[in-house]
């Protein structure tokens, strides 16, 4: 991993990918606009550090050399069109840990320029949407047929201070689901229903996942709805907020939000790294026929998920580039479903559902060492 360059790897996320990219014996270089962050970061790790601002006029430049790059600077509706532009002029393959939707949705949108630069694009490596583009992609194969698609995820673990402040940045933006291949905006938290994560039912409410898009990519699937495990108050809360959009728009609103979390938001330690975990679940069904599948997916915590995955598929694009297609990729259609179970901790289960629907039993098909 000598040729990979680690942006933003100086902030919570940032910081547990690269470390884990030097524990698997890489050296990369860490980058990114906070020259003291920088030093002390690569002097801590032993590699080298450079200053990288992504307003400049020869970014191109920076990134030759590198086969790859690993964005970790959100708001990656920020970070990720400069980044990937300078990527397609260097001819160095793009990799990111967003979750957000209208981020995989311009990089879709530039599949074509990244096949003539020879460049993959792969946003989505952590657990924004590893896991649940794999549970995806394994779930179209045991029903073809199938044409609609929801998932659920349900997490532990608690927040870092810049996920939440990414949060703040989309409050009042409304959801979004796909239907018959088109993104349709819909009001926050607009869709609810019982979810069964592995201890019963459970309360689930909509959210704007990037599945919406990625899984599509994956399967072929034209209609998605993603949701989130929330109590039933959620879905009228989410209302409240979403018609407050006007308020939240304004930016000394938003600034003193963000203030909030910097003060009273802590990142989560290292019990919480070790003991968080995650499920998600899929189901998909045949519309004409009625014939359905579900599984489900059980990670460890997701930011330990997320440092993992990243730097295994920047490994892996390094290593085998040759096999990684060129253009817009996601977890899953560069590795396949299986990629998600060579991860730590993580263990898939088919549910079989009768022929009434009428209960669930599990099976364990794979688990990783």
């Amino acid at each position: 991993m000598d040729s990979l360059l680690i942006y933003g790897s100086y902030g919570y996320t940032g910081r547990l990918i690269a470390r884990e990219a030097v524990a698997r014996g890489g050296s990369p270089v860490v980058a990114g606009r906070d020259g003291r962050a920088i030093a002390r970061q690569a002097d801590a790790l032993g590699v080298d550090g450079r200053v990288i601002d992504l307003e400049s006029a020869d970014l191109a430049s920076h990134l030759e050399g590198f086969d790859a790059v690993v964005n970790c600077a959100g708001p990656f509706v920020d970070t990720a069109e400069p980044l990937v532009a300078a990527c397609l002029e260097a001819g160095t393959d793009y990799l990111d840990i967003t979750g957000e939707f209208p981020v995989f949705e311009r990089l879709r949108q530039r599949d074509d320029t990244a096949h003539e630069a020879g460049v993959t694009l792969l946003p989505g490596v952590g657990f924004d949407v590893v896991p649940s583009d794999c549970l995806a992609a394994f779930l179209a194969d045991q029903l073809p047929a199938a044409d609609t698609l929801r998932l659920g995820i349900k997490s532990g673990g608690g927040l870092s201070r810049g996920t939440a402040r990414t949060l703040v940045e989309h409050l009042g933006s409304g959801g979004v689901v796909r239907r018959n291949g088109r993104l349709i905006q819909v009001p926050a938290g607009y869709r609810t229903r019982e979810i069964d994560f592995g201890d019963g039912p459970e309360h689930a409410v909509t959210i704007p996942w990037g599945d919406v898009v990625t899984a599509a990519h994956s399967t072929g699937i034209e209609s998605i709805e993603v949701y989130a495990a929330a109590p039933p108050w959620a879905a009228s809360g989410l209302a409240a907020v979403d018609s407050l959009g006007w308020l939240l728009e304004r930016g000394p609103v938003e600034r003193l939000l963000k203030r909030v979390i910097d003060a009273r938001l802590d990142d989560p330690d290292g019990a919480q790294l070790a003991t968080g975990s995650a499920v998600v679940w899929g189901e998909v069904v045949d519309d004409a026929t009625g014939q359905q599948a579900r599984a489900r997916l059980r990670t460890p915590n997701p930011y330990a998920l997320t440092a993992e995955a990243a730097v295994v598929a920047a490994q892996r694009m390094l290593e085998d580039s040759a096999r990684v297609p060129d253009g817009f990729q996601t977890p899953a259609s560069a590795f396949g479903s299986e990629f998600v179970l060579e991860l730590s901790g993580t263990e898939r289960e088919l549910i079989e559902t009768p022929d009434d629907d009428s209960s669930e039993s599990v099976r364990v098909l794979v688990e990783s060492e």
